[in-house]
């Protein structure tokens, strides 16, 4: 039977490794990364999601069942991981978003 956290679980590419050097964890966040900051900061401010709750959730989960993905992945995995728990979201319109995101880039 499968969970509905599978769908994050499998975005782990096959061979990705987990930052272990302050090089690789001491750089300029990418776009998407400064967007996701500012998503998770509206979700809170409208009470979706406590940053502080997302917080703890992202230190629990993070050395946990997302020990492997980068580190600063975790706060998109959290957070969808937090949403699909809410049931805000379900494992399928989240799958086909990010189908619809892959087909995205992969034309660009």
């Amino acid at each position: 039977m499968s969970s509905p956290y599978d769908v994050l679980l499998s975005t782990l590419p096959t061979g990705a490794t987990r930052e272990s050097a302050l090089p690789e964890l001491d750089r300029t966040p990418d776009p998407w990364e400064s967007s996701m900051q500012a998503t998770c900061e509206c979700l809170s401010w409208r009470g979706a999601l406590d940053n502080l709750e997302r917080r703890h959730a992202e230190d629990a989960l993070g050395e946990t069942i997302y020990r492997e993905f980068p580190v600063r992945a975790r706060s998109a995995l959290v957070t969808a991981h937090a949403l699909l728990e809410r049931g805000v979201i379900s494992a399928d319109e989240l799958r086909a978003r990010m189908e619809l995101v892959r087909d995205r880039f992969h034309r660009a």
